[in-house]
């Protein structure tokens, strides 16, 4: 496959990713507009947010499986045409269980392109040269909830006399053509499937039944390879320490950044009196700390070519939590900053401003993790990925829920000072890591040697 091509399908698989993750974040600002349709408190549609999320995470444990037995390109349509199908029955929901229901199904079908996606990249390029289009769909998970504020905030006109729906009949549309472009431009690329079709084509042109690949005598049922994909992640947790604490570390950023939803409106309707569609806007200093942070990849390329040749062409993988040790500094920074110019007194743009180190560190944090995850547990690189999406997926479920009550008793500084804390303890672990991993990974029966 030429490099265009193979760059083509990166940027529609990372386009999906962008919006099934631009869908998660859209419900917390069609909230209002939900609880007076149907009749609820504001924490019954905050539900809308967490259910998604919670699919999210659950998702992985089953599709990374069948990719491997059916292939990445039939996961992502079906998917993403059940994804299609099930958003429907949110954006004309009846009431709120038919609401709540399917968004928890949206976000389970959406999780392809969280799990599968990075075997594809992996798949279309060698590892040399791997970092700039794993950047590109690393990138897009974290930009596409900045991103989903926006197009709520323009779906969502209130003054408009526009109803919330709207809001999920413009995310119709972007699935609608996200489907047609993963027909046209994404052709399958896991290598044991291609062989598998290979060998299949010989057999019938040749009438040879000889002609087999590894996936026709593939030992073990699918069943199994399921049961050992949901409870291999949490194995890794439960026995590897350092896996455990770089998953916490990064489910706690996703955390935050999901309690930003509903944290943001907070800080700019109540103190600056935003509307809804200019509180949508406040959250462009996120999304551009992080594309400033995907723009600096060149030079991080640069950097790990130098170790390569520091260590005669292979560096540990430990090389790799330098990014994140940039990422742990910005983070609190960033935190301390919005924390801080939260006042009614500040102007408005010097918190916007402030959220921009906050969406650079929180990519460096999980790019540089992702990595990690992946050179250091390479026998098991999709189980520690997997362990890595739950934890987060977990926190990012459950940290919209208790917001709302830690703004109102801690006040907006409080609050956001006290994540600002907490990110400061865990600030530490890639400057720890990065000078223990590999003692750390020799006494692991799970990591490379």
């Amino acid at each position: 496959m030429s490099a265009p091509r193979r760059w083509i399908a990166i940027f529609v698989i990372s386009l999906g990713a962008l919006c099934v993750t631009s869908a998660s974040s859209m419900a917390a600002f069609t909230e209002e507009g939900v609880a007076e349709t149907f009749h609820v408190s504001r924490e019954v549609t905050i539900l809308g947010v967490s259910l998604f999320v919670a699919g999210l995470g659950v998702g992985p444990l089953l599709v990374g499986p069948l990719s491997e037995v059916y292939g990445r390109n039939i996961i992502y349509r079906i998917s993403y045409i059940l994804f299609l199908i099930f958003t429907f029955p949110v954006a004309f929901a009846p009431n709120i269980t038919v609401f709540l229901i399917f968004r928890l199904l949206t976000g389970f079908c959406g999780s392809a392109f969280l799990s599968v996606a990075g075997g594809s990249v992996s798949d279309l390029f060698p590892d040399s040269r791997v970092v700039n289009p794993m950047g590109l769909y690393t990138a897009s998970p974290f930009i596409g909830p900045t991103l989903g504020p926006l197009i709520a905030g323009c779906g969502n006109m209130s003054r408009l006399n526009i109803d919330w729906r709207w809001t999920y009949r413009i995310d119709l549309c972007w699935i609608f053509g996200q489907c047609i472009l993963l027909f046209i431009f994404v052709p399958e690329t896991y290598a044991p499937v291609l062989l598998k079709r290979k060998a299949a084509r010989l057999r019938k042109h040749t009438g040879n039944l000889k002609y087999y690949a590894p996936l026709d005598r593939r030992e073990g049922s699918l069943t199994s390879a399921i049961l050992i994909s949901c409870y291999k992640p949490f194995q890794l947790m439960l026995f590897d320490r350092m896996a455990l604490l770089l998953n916490t570390w990064n489910a706690l950023l996703l955390g935050i950044l999901y309690l930003a939803f509903q944290a943001f409106p907070i800080i700019f309707e109540d103190k600056h009196h935003f509307d809804l569609q200019m509180t949508g806007l406040s959250f462009l200093g996120l999304g551009i700390g992080m594309l400033v942070a995907l723009s600096t990849l060149p030079l991080w390329n640069r950097l790990f070519e130098h170790k390569a040749k520091q260590f005669n062409g292979t560096y540990p993988p430990e090389v790799r939590l330098i990014m994140g040790q940039v990422g742990g500094v910005l983070v609190p920074v960033g935190l301390f900053w919005l924390a801080f110019t939260t006042y009614s007194t500040v102007p408005w743009i010097v918190p916007i401003i402030a959220s921009a180190p906050l969406g650079a560190g929180i990519f460096f944090s999980f790019m540089s993790t992702f990595m990690y995850l992946v050179t250091a547990y390479r026998p098991i690189s999709a189980s520690a990925m997997a362990s890595n999406s739950a934890l987060r997926c977990i926190f990012a479920a459950a940290f919209p829920l208790f917001a709302g009550p830690m703004y109102d008793r801690l006040g907006t500084v409080g609050a956001t000072a006290l994540l600002a804390g907490l990110t400061t303890l865990m600030a530490p672990l890639p400057f720890i890591f990065f000078h223990i991993g590999e003692r750390l990974r020799k006494k692991s029966p799970f990591a490379v040697q």
